[in-house]
């Protein structure tokens, strides 16, 4: 074959492949512009349209778009809220949740007599605390649940109550307790002041009862000095006496630990924080003897109940210091046993609270003018009738006699209001009265009791001209136990006078004792003037077999001891007449031991006795501070005094 034959023959081929390609192309074009311009014989084939949605389909999707839009709004709106505007609002509820503040409560500091003897501490105790409402709600589902292993609500309630009852006693009657447990109120106290270990196991056994921490205050004297140191209250705070007036100094500031708890109420671990250690209370030490306090609380009561008064009273004071050594009043209380067990009637301090008109007793006032002005002289003799007019009242002896011939002596030793009216009127009204403004009577001592009574003096230019009738033989003016046995201690002591106080020291946690400062004293009269008084009074208890040179008050003299005091003897006020009863009196008696050499001071009131506080008659004090002198005179071993002389009390 020649090549351009050859040639030929291969494009020939390509040439009609090309054709054959052309033709398929065009008749595939054909029928595609045959469809679309339709089979229909002269017209051209169109597209249909694809069928849209009608108008309630359309409501419905704008529907579901604008709900859709306004969830998502809220649901940013919200989440904005949440996150930025409410977050340290929920951030602070979800700590306060998880976050307990555990309190640490402080110690209260003990009270002590003035030789460290305990009369008031605090021990850790436990209270048994219970939810009635909520309790029975959560046995009763639990009941009502599993009726087969869940126990039955009453028996529970009443086993609870039983095994409360036989771990504590009478302390916890069962029937007192299951009231307790039945009744509608959220929270109860079951009992309080219990062991901590016997708590321990209530709580262990029965998971219902709760123990929380209460302080118990613990008195081991009982009702020893419980109207000087007072009571605690449920609250553990003072609420009487002492324990009142000292509360912030004994209480101390309780302390606080913060941590966070789960859900399950475990602590977290790590979560400990902001921890505030208690600060104990400070302890405070008395001036109070607790031996002598004891007798003297003993000898009252006994004075009290032999006399028939409705009332008595007694101080003790040391003669150099001032210091309140003993003060004790009838019918007192425990308070140790609760506030139930308590009588309002019992709970004041009538040695520092209750005034009376004190009598007799306040004629050492006028003796102690008379003699530091030198107006008289302890032997002078005068002639004394038997009653004397003073600003248009007349006043009378207690016994009757015509005119006597007394020396100044006699006058006090034979307690004459004639004789005692007419040394005042050579005294005069104004030095009088500055005189028993240096005793102390009107103005409270500051002894640092609560509730204390400053009495009553009449001021100056308020006296009538029947007030200087009175006052100096102890009407028209009133005072307290104390203030009329500071009246003595300062004749004592050598005419000093020093405000009795009653707290010795304080003692801070860590032990470091600050003693209290002494109160300034006040100078009543000099020493020679109170040497002499001291020796006038001896012979108010001086005693003459043939009774002509005996005092009123024989029965407080002490064998072996020169004793010097004076009795007293007021008339009390009547109701129904508003004036001086003829059968009621204010029976007193202060007087110091020994009188050589005085170391203690002794003041005792008596209400409206109808017999003597040794039940012999005659209604006198005397008897008491007897019992009370000797006690102390002995147990202290003071050495006896010289014998003393006898005093001239009526001229012959």
């Amino acid at each position: 074959m020649s090549p351009s034959r050859a040639g030929r023959g291969r494009d020939t081929g390509r040439g009609r492949s090309d054709s054959g390609r052309s033709r398929a192309a065009a008749i595939g074009r054909a029928r595609t512009d045959s469809g679309r311009a339709g089979s229909g014989p002269g017209r051209q084939s169109r597209p249909r349209p694809a069928p849209g949605p009608d108008a309630s389909t359309r409501f419905r999707f704008g529907a579901g778009r604008l709900v859709m839009l306004v969830a998502l709004a809220v649901a940013a709106i919200q989440l904005l809220w949440v996150q930025a505007v409410s977050a340290p609002t929920l951030s602070a509820e979800a700590a306060s949740q998880r976050t307990v503040n555990l309190p640490d409560p402080a110690t209260r500091g003990p009270i002590l007599d003035r030789y460290g003897k305990s009369l008031a501490f605090t021990i850790a105790a436990k209270s048994l605390t219970f939810q009635p409402v909520r309790v029975r709600k959560d046995l009763a589902d639990a009941y009502a649940a599993q009726p087969k292993t869940a126990p039955n609500p009453d028996d529970r309630l009443a086993d609870i109550a039983k095994y409360i009852h036989d771990k504590l006693g009478n302390d916890a009657p069962e029937k007192d307790v299951l009231d307790k447990l039945k009744s509608d109120d959220p929270f109860v106290y079951l009992v309080r002041n219990v062991d901590p270990r016997v708590a321990a196991d209530i709580s262990l056994k029965y998971k219902e009862v709760g123990a929380e921490r209460q302080d118990m205050r613990e008195y081991p004297g009982g009702s020893l000095a419980a109207n000087v140191i007072g009571a605690t209250g449920w609250d553990g705070h003072g609420q009487i006496g002492l324990e009142s007036s000292m509360d912030a100094l004994l209480a101390g500031s309780d302390g606080s630990l913060t941590y966070d708890r789960g859900s399950d109420g475990a602590v977290i671990p790590g979560s400990w924080r902001d921890r505030q250690p208690a600060v104990n209370g400070y302890g405070v030490e008395l001036t109070l003897d607790s031996d002598l306090q004891y007798y003297v609380q003993q000898q009252v009561q006994q004075a009290k109940d032999l006399s028939g008064a409705g009332a008595a009273s007694a101080v003790v004071l040391d003669v150099r210091t001032g210091q309140v050594l003993a003060m004790a009043n009838d019918s007192t209380f425990n308070p140790g046993m609760g506030p139930q067990f308590w009588s309002t009637s019992d709970l004041g301090n009538p040695s520092v609270q209750e005034v009376y008109e004190p009598g007799s007793v306040n004629k050492i006032v006028t003796a102690a003018a008379a003699i530091e002005y030198g107006v008289t002289t302890p032997d002078e003799v005068h002639q004394v009738p038997g009653s004397i007019n003073m600003g248009g009242v007349t006043v009378h002896d207690a016994w009757e006699h015509g005119v006597a011939p007394y020396t100044t002596t006699g006058i006090f030793g034979k307690s004459s209001n004639v004789g005692t009216l007419m040394l005042a009127q050579r005294v005069g009204e104004d030095r009088w009265f500055d005189m028993v403004k240096k005793f102390g009577i009107g103005q409270r001592t500051g002894v640092g009791l609560p509730g204390e009574s400053a009495g009553v003096l009449p001021a100056r230019d308020q006296w009538s001209g029947s007030t200087f009738a009175n006052l100096p033989i102890g009407q028209g003016l009133s005072m307290t136990t104390l203030q009329m046995t500071s009246m003595y201690q300062a004749i004592a002591n050598d005419g000093v006078r020093i405000p009795p106080r009653i707290v010795k020291a304080k003692i801070a946690p860590d032990h470091t004792r600050t003693e209290e400062p002494a109160p300034d004293s006040v100078k009543v009269v000099s020493p020679q003037t109170a040497q002499t008084l001291r020796q006038m009074f001896e012979a108010v208890v001086q005693k003459d077999p043939r009774g002509i040179q005996s005092g009123t008050g024989t029965p407080a003299g002490i064998e072996g001891y020169q004793v010097a005091g004076k009795t007293g003897t007021a008339q009390q006020i009547d109701p129904k007449c508003r004036c001086y009863s003829s059968d009621r009196y204010w029976i007193t008696f202060a007087g110091m031991a020994p009188a050589d050499n005085p170391r203690y001071v002794i003041g005792m009131m008596l209400d409206a006795p109808v017999r003597s506080s040794d039940g012999s008659g005659g209604g006198s004090s005397a008897p008491l501070f007897h019992s009370i002198a000797s006690w102390l005179l002995q147990r202290d071993r003071i050495p006896p005094s010289p014998p003393a002389k006898q005093l001239i009390l009526q001229a012959s």
